[in-house]
């Protein structure tokens, strides 16, 4: 027999298959987005949340901040795929492709605002917000709120509909609306911005540096009631809000390279 039959064939090392992270996939309650999870589920190996490395996320802006609230104690990054309306925090929902695009996703480490509210009653709430907190008048008349940074008094009276402290990545929602600044992710900034301010009019808030304590007292509360909102968290008849950063609480989102969320905040101060 010829010495290169009986070596046989040569040996070609195959590496063994890498399997992809685990996921969980996550849908707002409409009829898009289960049926967007149906078609989902049906082509991956889908776990529960508290078995994944990370959180597919289908539906609107507000389900994705749901469910980093909801999930905050797993710390896993989240991967949201728009089937709501803006989806300005998604990416682009594509049923193929989904292992491929998380290995190449960027991450954005998000770091969230604490709201600690006391009630006219005495009652002490505190939430988290990753867009903002914002503070706004519960009946016809206009509230008065007092604002300090840091302990210092700035404004001693806005009257105004209700005013609000944004992140750079809630700069571009409630705050936009508002006639706020964007701010670019990274400028170490936060916006302080009012809602439909009636006095001092020229006011338009204010940008602080992102470690600034902020005050809100409110000023005749039992006449001007006012609430309070931390993204979806909300309490009413509130007599003092104090708003600051968590530095050391950081929520992450994936984001596809080509679509990040820096990118996005940059296009969205050109758009027409």
């Amino acid at each position: 027999m010829p010495e290169a039959e009986a070596r046989g064939p040569p040996f070609v090392y195959a590496p063994p298959r890498m399997t992809g992270p685990r996921i969980a996939v996550c849908a707002a309650d409409t009829d898009t987005a289960r049926e967007a999870r149906q078609r989902l589920v049906a082509r991956y190996d889908v776990v529960e949340p508290e078995a994944a490395d990370i959180l597919v996320a289908l539906g609107g802006d507000g389900f994705l901040l749901q469910t980093l609230h909801r999930h905050k104690a797993l710390g896993r990054p989240v991967f949201g795929m728009n089937r709501g309306s803006v989806g300005f925090l998604l990416n682009e929902f594509r049923e193929a492709g989904l292992e491929e695009r998380l290995a190449r996703a960027t991450p954005v480490l998000l770091h969230p605002l604490r709201m600690e509210a006391t009630t006219t009653t005495g009652e002490r709430v505190v939430a988290t917000a990753i867009n903002e907190v914002a503070l706004f008048r519960q009946q016809r008349q206009t509230a008065k709120i007092r604002i300090s940074v840091d302990g210092v008094v700035r404004l001693q009276e806005l009257s105004c509909d209700g005013v609000m402290v944004a992140t750079p990545a809630g700069s571009t929602a409630y705050n936009l609306s508002a006639h706020g600044p964007i701010i670019p992710l990274g400028a170490g900034l936060l916006a302080l911005t009012p809602i439909s301010a009636f006095r001092p009019r020229r006011w338009r808030g204010a940008l602080l540096p992102h470690g600034a304590k902020v005050g809100f007292e409110v000023l005749e509360a039992d006449k001007r009631p006012v609430g309070a909102a931390a993204d979806n968290s909300e309490v009413r008849d509130v007599a003092h809000v104090e708003v600051r950063e968590v530095p050391d609480i950081g929520f992450t989102l994936l984001f596809d390279p080509d679509q990040n969320l820096e990118e996005r905040v940059l296009k969205e101060q050109f758009a027409p």
